[in-house]
């Protein structure tokens, strides 16, 4: 499974009504750090599948979702739980910062 492409028309339905865990990605297609990020988030999609919800939101699209959010540098990953912000990473990182951001939500 990969990642669940999001808009500003379905954000609110597909993230913040939803219960559980959803990463939201949000990038843009000519940023160079959110393009080395994009493998580890489909990974993730794959790993955590029926566990947790792995989407991107492209900003230059969807410029309202992404302010709402306060996402003041891309690429932001974004997790929230049964609708609320639970934690935020700014810029590229490693898979594994990513992993543990996920397990310390989903127990």
């Amino acid at each position: 499974m990969s990642a669940v492409q999001f808009s500003d028309g379905d954000f609110d339905e597909k993230v913040l009504k939803e219960k559980g865990v959803v990463l939201v990605d949000f990038y843009a297609d000519w940023c160079g750090p959110c393009r080395i990020m994009a493998p580890i988030v489909e990974e993730l999609a794959k790993e955590y599948k029926g566990k947790v919800v792995v989407g991107k939101l492209d900003i230059d699209k969807n410029g309202k979702t992404a302010s709402e959010h306060k996402v003041m540098s891309i690429p932001t990953i974004i997790i929230f739980k049964d609708g609320k912000e639970i934690d935020r990473h700014a810029g590229s990182g490693k898979k594994e910062d990513l992993v543990e951001m996920l397990e310390k939500v989903i127990k």
